[in-house]
């Protein structure tokens, strides 16, 4: 069987590129993350996953985008089946993300053009996952390996763009950066429960901590307008 490659790969998130984080939504319940990804949002972070094992997950994204509008991209993660796209797709998510490498899924979203970040470990999962069409590939879970793996799956696949999530805290963060990563994502070192106790000094303290984690993956102010 002839392998099938796709012509019109997605292009990476805006949000994403821009500022080189992806926030990790994930809560029992999704009552607190509209308030969450707002102070996110003002802390400079607007590229915002919402896993869909947070019970009420596609009411938040919807809730989020009708609130938050063009300023962030809000997406769903841990899109396992073809079910799960269409279902958040339905409810507004602009990008989807994976734990695995499900090529079938990946190519689904790619032919609608939705940026798909599935997760990958090793160099022919990676491979798998960009031929599929994943727009980029998250090296999950990237504290296993830390950075130093990153870097050698970078060394031979320069032409896929390579995330790091899973386990990885605002120190981190710049170090996996200096692996090579495109981004990070990062959620419950950042989040800090901030999502399940919306008080008014927990999403003061979240918008601090976005803002810090910005200038840790960003130390160039400067690198905005070098990637786009």
């Amino acid at each position: 069987m002839t392998e099938r490659h796709i012509f019109e790969r997605p292009a990476l998130t805006p949000q994403l590129t821009s500022t080189r984080v992806m926030a990790i939504l994930r809560s029992a319940d999704a009552s607190g993350l509209p308030a969450a990804a707002r102070a996110l949002a003002a802390g400079g972070v607007t590229c915002l996953e919402v896993t869909l094992t947070t019970a009420g997950a596609l009411d938040a994204i919807a809730r989020i985008k009708d609130e938050l509008g063009a300023t962030v991209s809000v997406g769903a993660g841990t899109v396992l089946t073809a079910s799960d796209t269409r279902d958040a797709l339905a409810a507004g998510a602009e990008f989807l993300v994976s734990p695995n490498v499900e090529p079938d899924v990946i190519r689904a979203a790619a032919d609608l053009n939705v940026p798909f970040y599935p997760g990958a470990w090793t160099a022919t999962e990676v491979i798998t996952a960009w031929r599929a069409g994943a727009a980029a590939v998250k090296l999950f879970p990237a504290c296993t390996g830390g950075p130093t793996h990153l870097a050698q799956l970078r060394a031979p696949l320069t032409e896929i763009p390579l995330m790091a999530v899973g386990g990885v805290d605002l120190e981190a963060a710049g170090r996996y950066m200096a692996a090579g990563a495109l981004a990070v994502g990062v959620g419950s070192p950042l989040l800090r429960g901030a999502d399940r106790d919306p008080a008014p000094e927990a999403l003061s303290a979240l918008t601090a901590r976005a803002r810090a984690l910005l200038k840790t993956v960003r130390p160039d102010t400067g690198a905005e307008e070098k990637l786009l």
